[in-house]
């Protein structure tokens, strides 16, 4: 997997407030289809580790800085990279940008944990190998 990845999403008028500008916690849902993207490409079907594994992701913590407004059509790519994957955590850096324009930035904390307790495990071993940098 290479060590950055990128997924472009168009703003659509549901994604503005009244000022026809992104609605600050429309990020948290751009940056997560992003990720959810990444497992995609990476070869990660969550729905198959969930059954298979019982294993699952959730968000343990988030942290955004806004730079600066994206706006109703703008086409803005979300990038993400890998800062650390622990034996049972994967921390992101994922950035929205317009063209050079960085809008929003957040470190993102993702555990793994087992589908029916929701208790912490291990990534599952040939799932932390996709995930990690070629």
């Amino acid at each position: 997997m290479p060590s950055a990845f990128t997924w472009q999403v168009r703003i659509y008028y549901e994604d503005t407030d009244a000022g026809g500008i992104v609605f600050y916690a429309n990020y948290l849902k751009f940056f997560e289809r992003a990720r959810t993207e990444w497992l995609r490409a990476t070869g990660v079907n969550q729905q198959a580790l969930a059954e298979s594994d019982g294993a699952i992701f959730v968000v343990k913590n988030a942290s955004i800085d806004y730079h600066a407004p994206a706006k109703l059509d703008d086409v803005i790519d979300l990038t993400l990279s890998i800062q650390k994957l622990g034996g049972a955590s994967i921390q992101f850096l994922q950035q929205a940008r317009r063209g050079d324009t960085l809008l929003a930035s957040a470190s993102v904390k993702v555990g793994c944990v087992d589908a029916r307790t929701l208790r912490p495990r291990p990534l599952p071993p040939a799932t932390a190998a996709k995930m990690r940098p070629a």
